[in-house]
């Protein structure tokens, strides 16, 4: 099961972990499958799935290929921010083009993803609406010309 440390953080058990590395591998297995691998029944691994998300420990979702479904642009940008990062990040969290956002140490105060129809897409994000935020100081894009690896599956090892 997942239950909490003192500092609030999810510890994870052997059989939960096992649970967890079958979604990765095929989201749309049975529970009764999952069952027979990780020793349980069908109830108790549907219960332990529904904590899992409960608890914000996983999720479950379809993963697409963005240039498959009309996203011809991907890049990862670096921003420079003055002062506190906080309000850019929500700002950023709240940009639907933006898939990933983190605080960084090192060259850069902020990392996002972004994953846009085109070039003019990708411009228009960056230039009015990146870039045109309280406390942007400066940003560089890194485009991303072709995906080679892309992988769900370090949640367990």
């Amino acid at each position: 099961m997942a239950t909490r440390d003192r500092n609030g953080t999810p510890s994870i058990d052997s059989v939960s972990l096992a649970i967890i590395e079958q979604l990765q591998e095929d989201g749309r297995r049975p529970y009764a499958a999952i069952g027979k691998a990780v020793g349980l029944s069908e109830a108790a691994v549907r219960q332990r799935v529904q904590k899992l998300l409960d608890q914000g420990v996983m999720q479950i979702v379809a993963v697409t290929d963005p240039l498959t479904v009309g996203f011809r642009r991907q890049a990862m940008v670096g921003i420079n921010v003055e002062g506190d990062v906080d309000p850019v990040a929500e700002a950023l969290t709240g940009m639907s083009e933006v898939e990933y956002c983190v605080v960084t140490a090192g060259s850069f105060d902020l990392l996002i993803e972004v994953v846009c129809e085109d070039d003019d897409h990708l411009l228009d994000v960056i230039n009015k609406r990146v870039r045109t935020l309280p406390g942007v100081r400066s940003t560089e894009s890194f485009v991303y010309m072709k995906l080679k690896k892309q992988t769900y599956t370090w949640g367990t090892r």
